[in-house]
């Protein structure tokens, strides 16, 4: 089968006007071709590219959708989930899962690394038409109970790895979840059980961070003091909470740090110079509906080695779907452009989730899934994804 349209995206950058794709009836791409075969081609309007990556997403809350307010903050957003979240019917929980799942699929989704809390999205797995990589969520903030803590996170840990597919890849790992969640003992934990798993953690989403672990102020003292958590242990570092938390951690771990919507230069600098296989994961439209406010994009544009894309939640977002996380950028920085955009939302999403030898590029060998996209350059409308193989 030959496929063309007016650009073609191979997740590096754009292929020459006129390159003719060859694909296998299994969707593995076969070879290039120039455009002397175009007349043989099936002609897509649009551009085509390979199917999206989307680094970070939790399933497990898609029945929240609608449930929080908008610009709360994220102190009142993390107690509005923590209350909330089991006021619904597991009935209800696994209908909201299993739609998130098809929109993440009718959205051109092609690989996930989907947070979990609980077992409850094994049976998405188990649909096998995602590549997942499940990032396994350890929290506890008091010291005397980071091995309970710990134990709890490595039995859910060991159900996802006992689950095994024909055609999909899935792994999974245990992770933090976010630096005012967990005490030193359980990041040490973490490390120790395996030094090469591939770490996520939510990094730097709130000002009220940085007040916690420079001098011990702010709306952190609040949520922790609402869940009756004792703080008095807690010393400030007097550096941010990324400058802390990876003191914890050995170099050999692919890092993915998320949201990083107060990160600093110097966070940037101090994170790559210690721990090379790093990735900067971006939730924009999350972010907006969170905090109102995005990164620094300029910053990260300048300084980080390697930028992904992820949806974060339905409790925190009104779609699951990468382009439209990538059109929020283009708006507020319509500098940037759609071809290193969209390496952003493919290869650089399949590198940070450790699985570029599957998807992510349109290469001879891989089947990365091929999607059209059209109105990429109407700045009146959204534009349209639609999986085509």
């Amino acid at each position: 089968m030959l496929l063309t349209a007016s650009r073609i995206h191979n997740g590096y950058t754009w292929l020459p006007l006129g390159a003719v794709l060859e694909v296998a009836d299994d969707g593995s791409i076969v070879a290039f071709h120039d455009s002397s075969r175009q007349e043989d081609a099936f002609w897509y309007d649009g551009i085509l590219c390979p199917g999206f990556v989307n680094v970070h997403c939790h399933m497990e809350l898609s029945h929240m959708k609608g449930a929080i307010p908008e610009r709360t903050g994220l102190i009142p957003f993390l107690q509005r989930v923590t209350f909330h979240r089991n006021e619904f019917t597991e009935g209800q929980k696994a209908v909201a899962r299993h739609a998130a799942y098809n929109e993440l699929l009718q959205n051109g989704i092609v690989a996930t690394g989907d947070i979990a809390n609980g077992a409850e999205t094994l049976d998405l797995r188990g649909l096998d038409k995602m590549h997942i990589h499940t990032f396994v969520e350890c929290i506890g903030f008091t010291e005397e109970h980071a091995q309970q803590r710990f134990d709890f996170s490595e039995k859910i840990y060991r159900d996802f790895a006992a689950q095994q597919l024909k055609e999909k890849q899935l792994s999974q790992s245990i992770i933090p979840h976010a630096p005012y969640s967990l005490s030193a003992p359980l990041f040490r934990l973490i490390d120790a059980y395996d030094k090469d798993a591939l770490i996520s953690i939510h990094n730097q989403e709130s000002i009220e961070e940085t007040k916690f672990y420079t001098d011990k102020t702010g709306a952190v003292n609040n949520l922790l003091n609402g869940f009756n958590i004792d703080t008095t242990f807690f010393r400030p570092s007097g550096k941010s909470s990324l400058q802390t938390y990876l003191e914890y951690f050995s170099p050999s771990h692919p890092f993915i740090f998320v949201h990083n919507t107060y990160t600093t230069k110097e966070d940037i600098i101090f994170a790559q110079s210690r721990m090379p296989g790093t990735h900067w994961c971006l939730c924009p439209n999350a972010n907006k509906y969170i905090e109102n406010r995005l990164p620094d994009l300029d910053l990260l544009l300048q300084e980080a080695r390697n930028i992904c894309i992820g949806t974060d939640s339905l409790a925190s977002n009104h779609q699951l779907c990468i382009l439209s996380e990538l059109y929020t950028i283009k708006q507020q920085y319509p500098g940037f452009d759609w071809g290193l955009l969209l390496r952003w939302g493919t290869l650089n999403g399949a590198a940070a989730l450790q699985m570029q030898d599957k998807v992510g590029s349109i290469e001879p060998g891989k089947q990365p899934g091929i999607l059209q996209i059209t109105g990429l350059d109407d700045t009146a409308s959204k534009p349209k994804v639609k999986r085509i193989i």
